[in-house]
């Protein structure tokens, strides 16, 4: 098998492609020691046949065929388990929209939470996908037969099983119920890599200006470095080094060197001074510089936490009933809201989520509802109340 190497060859590839209702696609890459993911290989499959390997390390490839086929909104584009290989098409202008996840719809189709490609295969086609190629270096050049072979099969497979998948969704009247996490999935906010943004994908422990100003100049300064050295960030700084560096705010060597979280002579080093830099211009101005975080209301109720427990249960039992994952209707951060708030603003509590559970956990707030256990499984039952009990409220 030879994957194709020249603009020419993928021009010609890529006309088969147009005027497919859709193309299944994923990638191989390497991220290991970089912050910006090397592609190595693209396998891309259409109905009827249409298949090929795309080799985007080959000198001279132009790739803007390709990616013309991934902006091309007339083509659905099928991923499984999409995330990081959005993110690259993204990094290259080219968000595919529309958009399938077969892991999400998945979710929705009883197979539950965050099903490996293999075990879709397996359970859907009954075929075991061979493993031996899994750890392949794909940077590395010439690729075997049986490499290309095992990579393509995530495509061809994945062409056969997604008609099926969308069909039993159809059937089930839940294909509405993924689409709204398909289109997060396409969302340029979640692949932002704007250094002044970096401070979001962080936890910080405390909200003061001083604090938040120094947190976020630190977590802009890690990220710039680590995009323009083509390094992980954690290899610049780690996480907990930056809530360190937020609390004490060191601005000169010696402070910042008795920081345990700050590897031994980073001060000295070539990072050094534009950190302490970067730290001394936002104090300058923390009240300016700082971002603003919307803190989480505290709870007033001391039986929240209960609550939260029995809505877990809850959301287990009714995931169950449905044939979804539970993690499809709702987060933890979900219940930790409805527990504090009837109007919570959560999908939990919205569409064909409030159908599926969201009411029931209402409910349930109200003493409407029990959980019983029958044997291993939970039960929801209705709680009938006495006539002079309903009555006087």
């Amino acid at each position: 098998m030879t994957p194709i190497s020249t603009t020419a060859d993928l021009a010609a590839f890529c006309n088969q492609l147009k005027g497919q209702p859709f193309v299944a696609v994923d990638t191989e890459f390497m991220r290991e020691t970089t912050y910006w993911p090397k592609l190595c290989l693209i396998q891309a499959a259409a109905p009827g046949g249409i298949e090929a390997c795309i080799d985007p390390l080959a000198d001279g490839l132009d790739l803007s065929p390709f990616l013309d086929i991934l902006r091309d909104e007339s083509i659905l584009k099928v991923f499984h388990a999409a995330r990081q290989d959005v993110e690259i098409f993204n990094n290259l202008g080219a968000m595919p929209r529309p958009l399938f996840d077969t892991q999400i719809a998945g979710m929705a189709a009883g197979f539950g939470e965050q099903i490996a490609y293999d075990a879709l295969v397996r359970q859907m086609l009954k075929i075991e996908l061979d493993k031996s190629s899994r750890f392949t270096d794909w940077s590395r050049r010439p690729l075997s037969d049986n490499q290309l072979t095992y990579a393509l099969a995530d495509v061809t497979h994945l062409a056969r099983l997604f008609p099926i998948l969308r069909g039993s969704l159809e059937k089930a009247g839940r294909l509405a119920w993924v689409e709204e996490e398909m289109e997060a999935l396409v969302d340029p906010d979640l692949y932002d890599v704007n250094p002044d943004n970096a401070w979001k994908r962080l936890r910080p422990r405390k909200h003061a200006a001083k604090y938040m100003a120094v947190f976020k100049a630190v977590a802009a300064w890690r990220e710039r470095t680590a995009q323009t050295r083509d390094q992980p960030r954690g290899r610049i700084l780690k996480d907990d080094a930056i809530d360190e560096l937020a609390s004490q705010a060191p601005t000169d060597a010696a402070a910042m060197d008795r920081l345990r979280g700050v590897p031994k002579g980073f001060s000295g080093s070539k990072f050094g001074p534009d950190l302490m830099a970067a730290i001394r211009e936002a104090l300058k101005d923390p009240e300016a510089y700082a971002p603003v975080v919307e803190r989480e209301k505290p709870s007033h109720n001391p039986a929240a936490g209960a609550v939260v427990e029995l809505l877990k249960v809850l959301l287990k039992a009714r995931a169950e009933d449905a044939g979804v994952a539970s993690k499809l209707i709702a987060t933890v951060s979900d219940l930790e809201k409805i527990a504090n708030d009837d109007k919570a603003d959560v999908g939990a509590l919205t569409g064909w989520r409030k159908d599926a559970f969201g009411a029931d956990a209402l409910k349930l707030k109200r003493g409407e509802l029990a959980l019983v256990l029958d044997g291993t499984r939970v039960r929801v039952v209705e709680v009938r109340r006495a006539p002079k009990q309903a009555a006087a409220e």
